[in-house]
């Protein structure tokens, strides 16, 4: 379901967070920061829908981990804990603001960035890995909130249940409605190129 070995996974945060609580290591801090802060941030636009909010929410957030260093050492999941406390911030700050829009998960809208696998190692052309995007992106931000948070963001089927306050068999359900699209988008580009193939022999 989830590898330790995802650039910017729970080891590895981890290790950084060690390094910069008892070595005040800069240079861990800013890889820290370079590997988190655009996911986080865009986490919290999606609830907020706002660039400026979102980015102050994150930057808060950053000011925590350097007060709080050497307790989320000793946390098992970091990036689950940075998740959790951003979406409470994010949703602290609407209701503040006493604005509802956003409030639902089925409102939050989110895009995925990147494609998790490596398209080279699957022998997929570019073109593919656009249309798998654009049918990952066209499905209901619930769904595709699901899909980014576990397959981009790295966080396990458990954590992602816990953090949007749905069940597990729900995150299963919804990744597998993600997953089905995915192979559609690449079945139908597989289907119609051995179609343009033969015309071209022709």
């Amino acid at each position: 379901m989830h590898s330790s070995n995802l650039v910017g996974g729970n080891e590895e945060i981890k290790t950084l967070l060690i390094a910069i609580a008892y070595n005040n290591d800069q240079s861990a801090y800013r890889t820290l920061f370079i590997q988190l802060h655009g996911k986080l941030k865009q986490f919290s636009f999606s609830i907020v829908r706002s660039e400026e909010e979102a980015e102050d929410i994150v930057s808060e957030l950053f000011v925590l981990i350097i007060q709080r260093k050497e307790q989320l050492c000793q946390l098992e999941s970091p990036l689950y804990y940075f998740y959790t406390t951003v979406r409470n911030m994010s949703l602290n700050l609407l209701k503040k603001q006493k604005r509802r829009a956003g409030l639902s998960m089925d409102e939050w809208q989110i895009q995925l960035n990147s494609i998790y696998f490596r398209p080279d190692l699957l022998m997929i052309t570019e073109e593919m890995v656009s249309k798998i995007k654009m049918a990952i992106n066209s499905l209901p931000n619930r769904c595709r909130l699901i899909f980014k948070l576990i397959k981009e963001d790295g966080l396990k089927y458990k954590e992602v249940a816990e953090l949007l306050n749905i069940s597990i068999k729900t995150v299963e359900a919804q990744m597998a409605i993600a997953m089905r699209r995915m192979a559609q988008s690449m079945q139908v580009d597989l289907e119609v190129k051995p179609m343009l193939e033969k015309k071209i022999k022709k």
